[in-house]
């Protein structure tokens, strides 16, 4: 019999650093034998199509709707049968997840109600809490001087928007603490020394090094 997988999950305001760290733990849980899948929301299903089209301005609409097709690719992205999340974990795989309920409270609930979205999330929270999460903190100077170098902004690149973003995060984050499995990680520019933080704490999770 499988033995569960782990959950973890990558937060960060905008050129945190999150998806290459991701990738290069990915690489060190796989050298040790663990199983890993890695993914990310919004995903590549209908909804996660029709976010990307909101988030890169083709679509025209409101933070609200927004946050309610958030929670919907979520759930989606959780109980798909084949592919989801809880299928992938309960066959023994740990997935890595590139932003989860955490970027809703951050992002939409710095634009619309954050109580509003909290509720709109509850079943994800119920269903599928991570074992870990993992904030790649940087300021927002800095996290919109990388995201400059991209071809293309979307809804939330600006600096007014990222401050406000990482400050939510964190009043999240109090918010839940107890409740929840939080790390901030700092996003150094030397990427090996963000990298070893996010390995001692995924060795944590394995039970010292896995």
């Amino acid at each position: 019999m499988n033995t569960k997988g782990k959950f973890i999950v990558f937060e960060g305001t905008d050129g945190s650093g999150k998806t290459t760290q991701m990738k290069l733990l990915a690489e060190y849980l796989s050298a040790r034998g663990i199983p890993v899948s890695m993914t990310h929301e919004p995903t590549t299903s209908p909804f996660g199509s029709l976010l990307r089209d909101c988030m890169s301005g083709r679509i025209d609409t409101d933070e609200r709707t927004i946050a309610a097709l958030f929670a919907a690719d979520r759930l989606d992205h959780i109980q798909r049968p084949a592919d989801g999340m809880l299928a992938r974990l309960n066959e023994g795989e740990t997935v890595l997840c590139d932003r989860y309920y955490f970027s809703s409270f951050a992002y939409n609930g710095g634009f619309a109600p954050l109580e509003w979205v909290i509720e709109l999330n509850r079943p994800a929270m119920e269903i599928l809490r991570p074992d870990l999460v993992v904030y790649l903190d940087l300021p927002a100077e800095d996290g919109m001087a990388r995201v400059g170098r991209r071809t293309e902004r979307e809804r939330y690149e600006n600096l007014e928007r990222q401050r406000l973003i990482r400050a939510k995060y964190f009043e999240v984050f109090e918010r839940f603490k107890d409740e929840e499995n939080i790390a901030v990680v700092a996003s150094e520019q030397d990427r090996m020394q963000t990298q070893a933080q996010v390995r001692r704490l995924a060795d944590g999770l394995f039970g010292g090094k896995a």
